[in-house]
Parts: C-alpha cells; structure tokens; sequence
C-alpha cells in the first residue's frame, strides 16, 4: 500500500468513528428531546380541543358565534381601520417635515444676452438639498376629521352590534329549531317502543285465535311510519345542525351536542307583555342619530368653504454649484425663508352654495328616517306581539291536547287488552297522540323564535 493510500484509509477510518459517534450522540439526545416536545404537543392538543364543547348551551352558542363569526370580526376590523384612518388623518395637525435632494448635469447650460454680452445662466453641475416644514394653523378638512373623530369610531362600534344583535338572533332561533327537531327524535323513539309493543300484543292475539291478522298488520304499518318519520328528522337535524355551525363557525367535522333544560326551555317562553316599545333602545335609532350628528357636522364643513385656510412654512436650502463635477460640493450657496400662507376662496362657480344645500337636505332626509323609524317600530312591535301571543295560544292549547290524547290513548289501550275495544281505535289514538306531541314540539319552537323577534323589537338584545 502506498502512501497515498494509506492516508485515505485513515480518513475513512476517522470518518466512520466520527458517524458512529455522532449516531450514539444523537441516540441519547433523541429520547430527551422527544420528552421535551412532547408537554408542548400535548398542550397544543389541549388547547385546540378546549376551543370545542363537550355539550353546548344556547348562551355558550351565541357567545361562541359572536367571537368566531368571520362577519363579526370583518366589523371588529372595519372598527380597527376606521381608527387607524382617524389618526392618519389627524397627523395633518402635526408638524410635516421633509428632506428633498437633487443632483443635476447640465449638457447645455442656458445663455442669456445681456448689455450686448453673451451671459451663461448657470453651472454645468448643481445639486441642492431642501429642508421643509409645515404646520396648518387652519384647514376645514382636519377640523372635520377632528371634530367627528368620535362619532366616526361610533358608528363603526355600532355597526358591530347590530351585526351581534343580528347574529343572537339568528343563532338563537337555528338552536331552538335543533332542539324542536332532537325532541321529535326522541319523541320517535319512546313512540317506536309503545308501537312495537302494541304489535307484540296484536301478534299474541292473532296467534291464540283472539282477533285476526288485521290488527298486527295495522301495527305494522303505523311502526313503519313511525321509523320513517324518525329517519327523515334525523336527517333533517344533520342539515339544521350544520346551518347552526354555520352562524357559530363551529368546526365542520366536529361534534355539537345540544345541552337543554325541558323544564328551563318551557319557562323561557314567557315574556312580559305589558312592555312598550323604546324606540330608543334599539340599535338602528342610536345609528340614525349617530348619522345625524355626522350630517350636520358635514353641514358646518361646508359652511367652513367661505373661511380661509392658513399654514406656516419654513425652508432652508443648500445649493452646490460648479462647472467642475469633482468640485461640486466645494462651495455651498444657501438660503433660506419662513412664511405664512392664506388661502382664501373668492369665487367658485356656486358650488359652495350648492354642497350646502345638498348636506342641509341629506340632514332633513335623516331627520324623516327618523320618523319613519319611531312610527315602524310600533307598528314592528304590534305585529311580533300578535305573533309571539297567537304561538303562545297555540301552544298552550297543544300542551294541553298532548295530555288529553295520553290519556285517551291508555285507557283505550287497557280497553283493547280487556276485549272492548278493536284494534283501529288503538290505532287511531295512537296516531292522534303522536300527531300531537309533534305539534306541541312544533309549537314550542315557534313561540320561542317569536319571542326572539318580540324581544328585538323591544330592543332587549343588545351586544
């Protein structure tokens, strides 16, 4: 072996040390570092699952929509950007300086003839440098942004809760028309067992000779019925309960269980009806008076267009000039001055007098929006009063009915089995029983959404 050889056999003999260590190295950080990621992957885990609900409530619903809605945080955005417009705005009351820089080559320097001599104006090379600064002592368009400032942040606080408002409602109606439909499951469930027990009974009867074929095939059709109008509201909570995951942007592939009170739910129906309609409560006044106050200031800008505008400026300049670029910088030539500046509009055309008019008559406009709005939300209010009191009705006659058909149908199911009554009527009364608890479930849910619309017209949702 040469020795040329030799030395690469070195090489690679150090080479595969140096691979076996770092493999035993990283062996033993390996398990360490696994141990050290995994609290934080776990955490994460956690975290992720604590965003979701084991079982949900309908305050846990609207506050879980209001805070995951992409509407509601586009809005909470829209308030950010109106801030953020605001203050660039008001910077105009700050002081403005700048700082300009010029650097030029002249490749014909202009002549002038003065006194019958041919005079060069200017050098072949010049640069300057500009310091500037500014400050409006007054200008109507930063007094506008100065003095509405407030109302502009308003409004755009008040279109977010009118778009919570909005939102509770819809959310709280979507989780009422869920737990209609879950109850009618149930409600399936409870009448599948009483019916197949029913067929039971029929079938026993037929076998020992006590009433004929008809009775059990009756049973049956009415089981099947039953089964049916189970599956189709099961199928029908799937597409209710993705509606509601939508208004909450709940997770799609997650589950959402309803956490519900029968006995809480029934008491939330009642609302006090005595109550008068406050125009003023609701969202929409504060809004138009919120627009009002934004109309007359911009009425008062516009009256501003008479007055001048006045601003302060001061500069001071540094100007090089040499026909010798390498020289350029060699002498300084500056000056500098200070002045005030007042604009004063003379003569328009009329058009100062014409934006006064338009702002005085968007003013009046907003001024009847508003009387159109005091007069609809009584008229609002009558009309979701006559809803909420008609579902109310409704209801209670059907709750009460849902006791009286129990009732018929279990003292006609003991008259069956004691052979005094015929099958049909069994059947009959069971149909008018589930006929009317699906009623009152339906009934249930309409009272509760009206109450919503009643308590928006009163203006008791607020966000």
């Amino acid at each position: 072996m040469n020795h040329k050889s030799l030395i690469f056999a070195v090489n690679i003999h150090k080479t595969d040390n140096m691979i076996e260590k770092a493999k035993r190295k990283l062996a033993r950080l390996l398990p360490i570092t696994i141990l050290f990621l995994l609290p934080i992957f776990l955490l994460a885990q956690t975290a992720s699952k604590d965003n979701l609900f084991q079982e949900i409530s309908l305050p846990d619903a609207i506050a879980y929509a209001i805070k995951n809605q992409p509407l509601i945080q586009q809005s909470q955005l829209d308030e950010s950007i109106t801030a953020a417009q605001i203050r660039s705005k008001l910077s105009d009351w700050y002081p403005q300086v700048n700082f300009n820089y010029n650097l030029q080559h002249n490749f014909l320097v202009s002549t002038n003839l003065i006194g019958g001599n041919e005079i060069k104006l200017g050098s072949n090379n010049t640069s300057n440098a500009q310091f500037t600064a500014s400050q409006i002592i007054f200008n109507r368009d930063v007094l506008l942004a100065k003095r509405t400032k407030s109302d502009v942040l308003l409004q755009a606080r008040q279109s977010t809760s009118s778009e919570k408002i909005d939102l509770a409602a819809n959310v709280s109606k979507a989780f009422y028309d869920v737990l209609s439909t879950i109850q009618q499951i149930k409600l399936a469930e409870s009448n599948i067992t009483r019916i197949d027990r029913s067929l039971k009974d029929a079938l026993n009867q037929y076998k020992a000779g006590i009433a004929d074929k008809i009775d059990y095939k009756r049973a049956t059709i009415t089981l099947n019925n039953t089964k049916a109008s189970k599956k189709g509201n099961e199928e029908l909570l799937k597409a209710k309960l993705a509606w509601l995951k939508s208004l909450m942007n709940y997770p799609e592939k997650a589950e959402l269980k309803i956490a519900f009170d029968s006995l809480q739910m029934e008491k939330e129906i009642v609302v006090d009806t005595l109550l008068s309609p406050d125009y003023t409560s609701r969202i929409e006044y504060s809004q138009l008076k919120t627009q009002r106050s934004l109309l007359d200031a911009n009425l008062k800008y516009n009256k501003w267009s008479y007055l001048p505008s006045l601003s302060a400026n001061a500069a001071y300049n540094l100007n090089y000039l040499n026909d010798d670029f390498d020289k350029l910088y060699s002498n300084n030539y500056p000056n500098s001055y200070a002045a005030l500046t007042l604009g004063f509009p003379i003569y328009e055309g009329g058009r100062r007098k014409v934006n006064i008019s338009i702002a005085e008559l968007q003013l009046q406009k907003n001024d009847l929006d508003i009387l159109y709005f005091k007069n609809a939300v009584n008229a609002e209010y009558e009309q979701a009063l006559a809803i909420y009191k008609s579902n109310l009705t409704n209801y209670l006659s059907l709750k009460e009915n849902v006791d009286l058909a129990k009732e018929v149908y279990d003292v006609i199911q003991m008259q069956y089995r004691s052979g005094i009554k015929t099958y049909l009527e069994v059947i009959t009364s069971e149909t008018d029983l589930r006929t009317a608890q699906i009623n009152y479930y339906n009934a249930l849910y309409q009272v509760l959404a009206s109450k919503i619309d009643l308590q928006k017209t009163l203006g008791q949702i607020n966000y």
